[in-house]
């Protein structure tokens, strides 16, 4: 049984017009299958339908490359859109009406995904109750919670890379890069591997054999990389920066996360979302708080500097981290199991909106073709505590805490911490209690521009005294 296949090209030739194909791949840029991409790229295979976690990065290598050729009909996928990178093509095909668009909760896709390659035709989730991911869809109460009806997921192909693969199609994968690379492969009639390195059978030791050969179909040698150097990633705002507010400048974007950092308890299993909360890991030394990052990954430790990484060690936000003793690996099914089995002490998310009821909405707002949902869905319906940070107001001075979110919501009334550049908020029976401010501000003026209703505490203290004391 030899299954190496001598050329990218040769490998995707029966991918034709019409075709399913579920593309790994993680982030804007991170272990996509390059070399699978652009042979189909060069094949000019059209009206296909790729299921994917995103695109990825336009003008690299990445799935985005289809969409810029025209050839997708149809795209399902955790995103379309990602806040602070500019439009892409695919958005501009969906706005003008040539590309349809699905978008799937991360861990429903995979699950979706793992669902089609076992052999199941449905199974019933918690995630998206209450939201437009749940419309049209049949409910059912099992324990007297509310559970949505999902169909399973297979496709004609899948692209998959993998560190390493022999003969027989057995793969080996490195480091945090297995994330959807095991539940595509399984759930596709063809799956196909570009891989770092062919080796002999037996090379690759039985207990490192991360994807068995009996779901992989063709091995091919990876001829495109992306330089991890150059790789680009999540634009984000200078962490020092700070927005200003009655003249007067609040909490920088660190400072937000040192005092949320500090809310977290000792031996507590956390996930950090994009953007402000992934500033958390770097206030975290000396703490026994366990990270988990929905790409498959549990205990790592803070961002790496400079150019010392480890391409394949990174958080869900697409940021190079460090190891830490007792980190462990696993692909993305296994993250999911994770987050909605109620393994997560808290999850910090950032959000658009956050009502007085403890909804949020975080995935899209209404400029947005489509919408980035990620892995948000998935952990905050199964978190035991759901902690928001984000800057108090948007960029266009709106209140970010509202009386009700008007964008559409990722999950109903979880929230129960909310610390911004102006203040901390945690919610109580049903209540949100503002405990403290931003050193310089008051009340009265923390009021003025939040719809969110709140009651102070008996005494509202001031968020820096927390790290400076």
């Amino acid at each position: 049984m030899d299954k190496i296949v001598a050329s990218s090209a040769a490998a995707v030739a029966d991918v034709v017009d019409g075709s399913s194909v579920a593309i790994a791949g993680f982030g804007l840029s991170h272990r996509f299958p390059s070399s699978l991409i652009v042979a189909l790229a060069e094949r000019g295979s059209k009206d296909l339908t790729v299921y994917c976690n995103g695109l990825g990065q336009p003008g690299f290598p990445t799935a985005h490359l289809l969409a810029e050729n025209h050839q997708l009909s149809r795209l399902v996928a955790s995103f379309s859109a990602r806040p602070g990178v500019r439009e892409s093509e695919a958005e501009e095909q969906m706005k003008r009406g040539e590309l349809a668009f699905e978008i799937v909760p991360q861990g429903i896709l995979v699950e979706r995904m793992r669902a089609g390659g076992a052999g199941l035709a449905a199974f019933y989730s918690p995630v998206g109750y209450g939201t437009p991911i749940a419309e049209g869809k049949e409910i059912r109460e099992f324990n007297g919670k509310p559970f949505v009806l999902e169909q399973a997921i297979t496709a004609d192909f899948a692209f998959v890379r993998a560190y390493r693969g022999d003969r027989l199609g057995n793969l080996q994968m490195r480091g945090g890069s297995k994330n959807f690379n095991v539940s595509f492969a399984k759930a596709a009639t063809v799956a196909i591997a570009e891989v770092e390195e062919i080796v002999e059978p037996g090379e690759i030791p039985p207990d490192l054999v991360d994807l068995p050969g009996a779901f992989v179909h063709r091995v091919v040698l990876a001829t495109h990389t992306m330089d991890t150097k150059t790789l680009p990633k999540r634009p984000a705002r200078d962490a020092k920066s700070a927005r200003t507010y009655f003249d007067k400048e609040a909490c920088t974007r660190n400072e937000i996360a040192q005092r949320a950092a500090l809310l977290l308890e000792e031996h507590s299993y956390v996930n950090l979302g994009a953007g402000i909360p992934n500033l958390i890991a770097n206030y975290l030394e000396g703490r026994d708080v366990v990270l988990h990052a929905e790409n498959g990954v549990l205990g790592y430790g803070p961002y790496a500097e400079g150019d010392e990484f480890d391409p394949d060690l990174h958080d869900a936000g697409g940021g190079f981290v460090t190891p830490r003793p007792g980190m462990s690996l696993f692909e993305s099914v296994t993250s999911f199991e994770i987050a909605r089995s109620g393994r997560l002490s808290v999850v910090v998310l950032g959000a658009y909106q956050v009502a007085s009821n403890g909804d949020f909405a975080n995935w899209a707002t209404p400029e947005m073709a489509g919408g980035g949902v990620g892995g948000a869905m998935d952990l905050a319906v199964g978190a035991r505590s759901v902690m928001i940070t984000m800057e108090h107001c948007d960029s266009k001075g709106r209140p970010k805490l509202v009386g009700s979110c008007t964008y559409p919501l990722t999950a109903v009334g979880v929230v129960d911490t909310v610390v911004t550049d102006l203040a901390v908020l945690k919610r109580d029976d049903g209540v949100f209690r503002l405990l403290e401010v931003a050193r310089g501000f008051t009340v009265e003026e923390i009021r003025s521009v939040t719809e969110l209703a709140f009651e102070p505490a008996r005494q509202v203290g001031f968020m820096q005294d927390a790290f400076t004391s």
